[in-house]
């Protein structure tokens, strides 16, 4: 491959390479092995190696982008992403690579993620920590994550009044055992529920 244009593009840290050749595409030096980037030049011809390496960056660089996309209009999680992406077609390795370096970057967050999630959560739904716990697991919120965006959670929020608000809601159709059943399902202990029936 020999570089026919090599211009930095709006996007931080990003090039727009063309090629002689073919269809231009951008890179990151992120993206590339050691010393590649530092030869990009007008003119500059590349072995196959390295004509392949300058594609793999292109293509994470394609994933990137689209996962920004993704991003823009809400905060995901990793797993969530990496499903989105891999539906989209994009290749394993290069998914993997461009949110490594978005998480590197602090774009991707699942501890934000589950935060956001717990809030909107919140809104149509009254449901205790281990139910909030293993719905967070279910989207690939690692357990530790997850217990730090619920300990963050019930400090503004009291699990004891969610509870109160979860029997209120549930027993204008369940009663006794079902009521019981119902609030355990809605991740409630015991305690919470004897505390709600008072």
């Amino acid at each position: 491959m020999v570089v026919k244009t090599f211009v930095e593009s709006s996007y931080s840290g990003m090039y727009k390479l063309t090629p002689e050749e073919g269809s231009s595409f951008y890179i990151r030096k992120d993206y590339l092995p050691e010393g590649v980037f530092e030869r990009i030049d007008v003119g500059v011809e590349f072995s196959e190696e390295e004509t392949d390496s300058l594609m793999d960056a292109g293509l994470t660089c394609a994933v990137e982008l689209k996962a920004v996309g993704y991003l823009a209009r809400a905060e995901q999680s990793r797993f969530g992403l990496t499903r989105k992406l891999i539906e989209k077609k994009y290749e394993k390795k290069y998914v993997e690579a461009a949110l490594d370096y978005l998480e590197m970057k602090g774009y991707l967050s699942d501890l934000r993620f589950a935060t956001a999630w717990l809030n909107t959560r919140r809104t149509n739904h009254y449901e205790g920590r281990s139910r909030l716990a293993a719905e967070l697991a279910s989207r690939g919120i690692a357990r530790d994550v997850a217990n730090t965006a619920l300990d963050e959670f019930f400090t503004e929020n009291d699990e004891n009044e969610i509870c109160r608000k979860a029997y209120e809601k549930l027993s204008k159709s369940k009663s006794g055992e079902k009521l019981t059943a119902a609030l355990m399902r809605a991740g409630f202990s015991l305690k919470q529920i004897k505390l709600a029936q008072e």
